[in-house]
């Protein structure tokens, strides 16, 4: 019955941002593509994160290949959804291709080397200059719509790439790749004995992670028009899929998406109250928050109303 309710629950959260564009301005419309672009990411992490147990800081690296394929492609001729599918699928190929031989590691070592992916790509986008433009960037063909087309198009775009995002949680969870998964997290070495795959198990779980970044970054891309090393393997965006869904819920369904719409209030009530110390006023409410609530938003008010529901009692 909880598997049918949180199908309702995706389908009723898509109608109603689908439906944005016919009562919002186009400011509205920015805000919720980026806390789609921020779902994706997030509930993408928590595949390998939340389900298995493995800290990766390689979203940037899977983000910024997508958003690089998107852009190489479309300059080269093709058509834009073409090119942003094959961004995520570069993303999720290059993703089982190195968890062969990073996966072996666990913890702080396993988090330090998805780290260093991001990097080396970023150094690879910066020197291939007749492939990527280097340091200059890539410029990518403009729709030829007006401005409320242009963002009411990309919202349902990005939007599009979460609720994949999200249907692909949701089958995740109830399926024997989740289980495994689960089992990952809570013993390895035990799974393992117990006759469980767990390479098979983790490496199809950090290409699963790999995919929607891959797409969300190709989506950015066409969003942006221009992308260049700096933006799009940004660091930052390792690290906000891990803190959302550390506010959201670790391993939950719901958490991911729940902690992408406070990172982004946060971040634009920081934005406009603190312009010149935005990070490090973001970076303290961060940190204490992941402090008070180690488990998440939805952990804590869970616990919340059972305590309420027993007092009543």
């Amino acid at each position: 019955m909880s598997g049918l309710r949180d199908w309702v629950l995706l389908a009723l959260g898509v109608a109603v941002l689908a439906a944005l564009p016919m009562v919002a301005d186009n400011y509205t419309l920015r805000l919720g593509t980026v806390f789609c672009m921020y779902a994706a990411l997030a509930l993408s992490w928590n595949v390998i994160g939340g389900f298995a147990g493995y800290p990766s800081f390689a979203t940037a690296a899977f983000f910024g290949l997508g958003a690089y394929t998107c852009a190489i492609l479309q300059s080269a001729g093709w058509p834009m959804l073409p090119s942003l599918a094959a961004g995520g699928a570069l993303a999720g190929l290059f993703a089982a291709a190195v968890g062969g031989a990073i996966l072996h590691l666990r913890g702080h070592y396993f988090a330090i080397a998805s780290l260093a992916l991001a990097e080396v790509l970023r150094e690879l986008a910066t020197k291939l200059e007749w492939l990527t433009g280097g340091g200059m960037g890539l410029n990518l063909p403009v729709p030829g719509m007006d401005v409320h087309a242009q963002a009411t198009f990309f919202l349902h775009l990005m939007l599009g790439v979460a609720a994949l995002a999200g249907a692909a949680t949701l089958l995740l969870r109830g399926s024997r790749l989740g289980f495994a998964l689960r089992c990952v997290q809570q013993n390895e070495d035990a799974a393992g004995m117990l006759g469980v795959d767990t390479r098979r198990a983790k490496t199809l779980a950090f290409a699963i992670s790999a995919i929607f970044p891959g797409l969300a970054g190709g989506a950015y891309a066409s969003w942006t028009h221009y992308i260049e090393p700096p933006d799009v393997f940004d660091v930052l965006l390792s690290v906000k899929p891990l803190v959302m869904v550390l506010l959201g819920g670790l391993g939950t369904v719901f958490g991911p998406v729940v902690g992408a719409g406070l990172l982004l209030l946060f971040e634009e009530a920081v934005w406009r109250s603190f312009l010149t110390l935005h990070a490090a006023v973001l970076g303290v409410i961060i940190v204490v928050l992941v402090l008070f609530l180690p488990n998440g938003l939805m952990d804590a008010t869970r616990r919340l109303l059972g305590r309420r529901g027993r007092g009543a009692a």
